[in-house]
C-alpha cells in the first residue's frame, strides 16, 4: 500500500524530469545541479505551509467567490511561485552553469517538480489513488508548466541585460497569474469556471512546449545563431 501509493506520487515527477533532461539537448546540467534544484523545490514547502496558513486567516471572513479568488491568488499563487522564484535567485540565477537560455527551464522546471513531489506525496496519501491519478494529469503538470514559464523569462533576463528588469518581473508574475486562475477556476465550484478550466489547461500546455522548443532551439551551444533575444534584438514576449 504505502509503495503504491509513494510510486503514484512521484511517478508523474519523474517522466516529467525525464522529459525536461531529454530537452536539454545541447548541454545538460550537471545531475548534481538537477538533484540540488529539486531539493530546494522540496525545502520551501515547510515556509509555503507557513505562510499559506497566515494568508489563510483572512479567508474566514470572505465568501463565494471572494474567497475562492484570495486563496487561489494570494494563499497559494502568490506564495508558491513566489517562494519558487526566490529559491532560483537564491541557488541558480549567479551560477556558472547557468549558462544558456534553455537552462532556466530546466532549474525552474526541476525547483516546481521538488515542490510538486511533496505536495503530491502529502495528497495522494491523504486521499488514495483516485487522487494520485487526478493530480498526476492536472496539478502536477501544472506546476512544471508554471515553471517553464517562469525558466523561459529567467533565461530572458540572464542573457539580455538591457530588459532584465521586464523579464525577471514577468518571471514571477505570469506563473503567478497562471497558477492563481488554475486554482480559482476550480475553487470557485461553478459548472461555468470549470468549462473555462479545460482550454486554459490546454493553452498551458501549448504555450510550455512553444516556450521549450524556443529557448532550445535559441541554444548557444546548437551550432547555429540564435534568434533575435541573443542578438540583441527588440523586446519579444513570446
Amino acid at each position: 500500500m504505502f509503495n503504491n501509493l509513494l510510486f503514484i506520487s512521484l511517478a508523474p515527477i519523474l517522466i516529467i524530469a525525464f522529459y525536461i533532461y531529454s530537452r536539454d539537448k545541447y548541454e545538460k546540467e550537471p545531475v548534481s545541479y538537477l538533484l540540488k534544484a529539486l531539493l530546494a523545490g522540496a525545502i520551501i514547502v515547510l515556509p509555503v505551509v507557513l505562510i499559506e496558513k497566515l494568508l489563510s486567516a483572512p479567508a474566514g471572513n470572505l465568501e463565494g467567490l471572494s474567497n475562492a479568488a484570495w486563496t487561489a491568488f494570494l494563499v497559494a499563487g502568490l506564495t508558491e511561485e513566489g517562494m519558487k522564484f526566490l529559491a532560483f535567485l537564491l541557488f541558480f540565477w549567479k551560477s556558472s552553469h547557468f549558462n544558456e537560455r534553455f537552462d532556466g527551464i530546466v532549474y525552474a522546471v526541476y525547483i516546481s517538480l521538488g515542490f510538486a513531489g511533496i505536495e503530491n506525496i502529502l495528497y495522494v496519501f491523504s486521499g488514495g489513488y483516485s487522487v494520485g491519478i487526478v493530480r498526476a494529469l492536472t496539478a502536477v503538470p501544472a506546476h512544471a508548466l508554471f515553471g517553464v514559464v517562469m525558466g523561459y523569462y529567467f533565461g530572458l533576463a540572464k542573457f539580455n541585460a538591457k530588459y532584465r528588469g521586464i523579464y525577471l518581473a514577468l518571471a514571477f508574475f505570469l506563473p503567478f497569474v497562471f497558477h492563481g486562475l488554475y486554482d480559482f477556476l476550480l475553487m470557485a465550484n461553478s459548472p461555468v469556471f470549470l468549462s473555462i478550466f479545460i482550454p486554459l489547461f490546454i493553452y498551458f500546455w501549448f504555450i510550455g512546449f512553444r516556450k521549450i522548443s524556443i529557448a532550445s532551439n535559441a541554444s548557444v551551444f546548437r551550432g547555429t545563431p540564435g534568434d533575435d533575444i541573443v542578438s540583441g534584438g527588440g523586446i519579444p514576449m513570446s
